[in-house]
């Protein structure tokens, strides 16, 4: 089956899972176990836009930005917070669109969670125009993700929120 037709049975796959579903983390957590499964990637998972916490230590409010924080993932331990346009996870929210990377090592500011992630692509999640979240898929092979794969986890990642 090639991969277009296994993307084609993941859909109603999902939509099944998700359907009448309104906890968030809930959804995503089936619908990184869905594509894990059926793709057996390296690490698949979700970053969650959420307000960074006020500094303990003076209370500055000014302090208080946006991050993205882990959330339901499958695969090897993962990092927990990415900066707001730092590596792929956090380029592609401040960009606001999919990003493919060929070579993460050659991705100017890579974060590296794992040394065995050679290609990762990471689709915007969005709820009400904002983004509220990334999906984040890692690959331990290099040129892994292409338009496929953009073109089918863009409508997937309609199934998380």
């Amino acid at each position: 089956m090639n991969k277009a037709d296994q993307y084609e049975s993941l859909l109603p796959q999902l939509d099944a899972l998700v359907s009448g579903e309104t906890d968030l983390i809930a959804n995503m957590a089936n619908v990184v176990a869905a594509i894990h499964q059926t793709f057996h990637f390296w690490w698949t998972g979700f970053y969650l836009v959420k307000e960074k916490d006020k500094s303990p230590i003076t209370n500055n409010q000014s302090q208080m930005t946006n991050e993205l924080v882990l959330g339901p993932f499958q695969g090897p331990i993962a990092c927990t917070r990415i900066p707001f346009g730092k590596g792929v996870c956090g380029t592609a929210w401040k960009n606001g669109e999919t990003l493919i990377v060929p070579d993460v090592h050659l991705f100017p500011g890579h974060i590296a969670c794992s040394s065995e992630s050679n290609s990762e692509i990471v689709v915007p999640i969005r709820h009400n125009g904002e983004i509220i979240a990334v999906l984040d898929i890692d690959s331990k092979d290099y040129n892994t993700f292409d338009a496929i794969d953009r073109q089918y986890l863009e409508q997937i990642s309609l199934f998380a929120k």
